[in-house]
C-alpha cells in the first residue's frame, strides 16, 4: 500500500542553495516548454511531446548554447519531472478538464526538486530524525519520527521537496504493508455528512464541526493579511514610480523592501492554509474513529457554487474539495466505503420521515418544517437523507 507523508525539513545553507537553484531550473524548463509549444501552434497547429522536447534540450539547445549549461548543474530527475508534469497539463487542457497550462512565477513556487531511487540496488534511507535525499546528502527532519524508517515493512519509493514561505518541506511515498488485522473492526451504523457554509460538517450521528473560518483566530489574521498586502502593494507601486536617478540608486533597498513583505504576506496565506487543513485533518479523524459502516458525502457542484458573487469568497475558503480528497484516502486506508450521492439528489428539501419533497425551501430556511409534523435543523435533516440514501457511488 502507497501512502505519502509530508513534513518540514531544515537543509544546510549549501543544500538550500542547492534546492532554490533546482527549483528554479524546473521552474525555467516547464515554462520554457509551455513557450516552445506555442511557437510550434502558430507553425502549423501540432504539439511537442515531453520526450521529444527533453531530446531537443539535451541534444540541440544546450549544446549550442553553452551559456545555458547551469542546466545541466542539477538534478536531471528534476527537470525531467517538471517536463512530464507540464505535459499532463497539456493532455488535460486537451481533454477539457482544466484551463490552459500557465507559466510558472517564482513567487509562486509551484514547482518542486524531484528526487527517487537511482536503481534497484540502493533505497532511500530514512532516520527517526534525518533522511537521505540523492544529490543532497542527509538532510534534518523537524517533526522526528513521522516518516517510517527504511525496513522490510517500509519503503520509499520516490519523494519531492517544496518551498512554501521561505520554509522546505518534503513529500515521500512511502510503500507500506498493513496488517489486516489491524483493520478487523465491528463497523457502527452508516453516517452521513453534509456540508454546509454556517456549519462546515453536520453529521447524522448529531456530532456538528462550526465553521472554522468565523474563528476570532482566522478573522484576526485576515485582517492582518489585508493590512499586509495593502503595504505590498503600495511598495510595488513606489517601485514604479522610480524615474529619477537618485531613485535608481536607491532602487536596490526598495527591491529587498518588496522581497521582505512579500515573504510577510506569503508567511500569512501560509498560516491560514495551515490552520484550514489542521481543522479538516481533525474533522476526518474523528468520523473516520467512529468505524462506520460507510460513509455518504454529495457530490457538490463547486464550480457552479463558486459563481454566486456573494458566496463564492466564503466557499473557496472552505475547502470542500479537499475535505473529500483527505476523507477518500482515510477512508481506503481503514476499509471504509465511502459513497458518493449525486449532486441532483434533494437532501435537504427531502423530509426524513414521510420523503415528501419541500420544493420551496428557501437558503435562509435553517429548519427543516413538514406538513406532516416533522421537525428538524436543515443540515441534520440533510445528513439522515444522505445516510439513508438508496442511489450511490462507491468512491472509496
Amino acid at each position: 500500500m502507497l501512502t505519502a507523508y509530508k513534513t518540514e525539513i531544515q537543509p544546510t545553507l549549501n543544500q538550500q542553495q542547492k534546492i532554490d537553484q533546482t527549483i528554479g531550473v524546473a521552474r525555467w524548463v516547464s515554462n520554457e516548454y509551455i513557450a516552445k509549444n506555442q511557437e510550434q501552434y502558430k507553425k502549423d497547429q501540432s504539439f511537442i511531446s515531453g520526450r521529444t522536447f527533453s531530446k531537443w534540450l539535451n541534444n540541440e539547445f544546450i549544446p549550442n548554447n553553452p551559456d545555458y549549461a547551469w542546466i545541466k548543474e542539477v538534478s536531471s530527475k528534476s527537470t525531467k519531472q517538471a517536463i512530464m508534469n507540464t505535459e499532463k497539463a497539456f493532455k488535460s487542457f486537451f481533454k477539457g478538464l482544466s484551463s490552459y497550462p500557465k507559466f510558472k512565477k517564482k513567487a509562486q513556487q509551484k514547482t518542486k526538486l524531484y528526487f527517487v531511487k537511482n536503481d534497484a540496488k540502493h533505497v532511500i534511507q530514512s532516520e527517526r530524525h534525518r533522511i537521505k535525499v540523492p544529490t543532497l546528502g542527509w538532510v534534518k527532519l523537524k517533526e522526528k519520527g513521522y516518516i517510517p524508517t527504511h525496513d522490510d515493512q517500509h519503503m520509499i519509493k520516490s519523494g519531492t521537496i517544496s518551498k512554501q514561505a521561505d520554509r522546505y518541506y518534503v513529500s515521500v511515498l512511502v510503500e507500506q504493508s498493513i496488517s489486516t488485522a489491524s483493520l478487523k473492526q465491528t463497523p457502527s451504523a452508516g453516517i452521513g455528512v453534509d456540508l454546509g457554509l454556517k456549519d462546515f460538517a453536520v453529521f447524522s450521528d448529531g456530532m456538528i464541526y462550526k465553521n472554522n473560518n468565523k474563528s476570532v483566530r482566522i478573522k484576526k489574521l485576515e485582517r492582518k493579511l489585508k493590512r499586509e498586502q495593502r503595504v505590498l502593494s503600495r511598495k510595488y507601486e513606489a517601485e514604479k514610480t522610480r524615474i529619477t536617478q537618485k531613485q535608481l540608486k536607491k532602487g536596490e533597498s526598495t527591491r529587498k523592501n518588496v522581497c521582505k513583505q512579500l515573504l510577510k504576506v506569503q508567511k500569512l496565506h501560509q498560516t491560514l492554509a495551515d490552520i484550514r487543513q489542521d481543522y479538516q485533518n481533525k474533522i476526518v479523524a474523528s468520523l473516520v474513529r467512529t468505524k462506520p459502516a460507510y460513509i455518504t458525502i454529495e457530490d457538490l457542484n463547486i464550480r457552479g457554487m463558486m459563481k454566486n458573487r456573494h458566496l463564492s469568497k466564503a466557499i473557496s475558503k472552505q475547502g470542500f474539495y479537499t475535505f473529500r480528497t483527505k476523507l477518500q484516502t482515510k477512508a481506503t486506508q481503514h476499509q471504509i466505503e465511502l459513497r458518493l450521492v449525486s449532486r441532483w439528489y434533494p437532501s435537504s428539501k427531502t423530509c426524513h420521515t414521510c420523503k415528501a419533497i419541500k420544493k420551496d425551501l428557501k437558503l435562509n430556511d435553517r429548519v427543516f418544517l413538514c406538513p406532516c409534523g416533522y421537525s428538524a435543523d436543515r443540515d441534520l435533516n440533510a445528513a439522515y437523507n444522505l445516510r439513508d440514501a438508496s442511489i450511490y457511488e462507491v468512491i472509496a
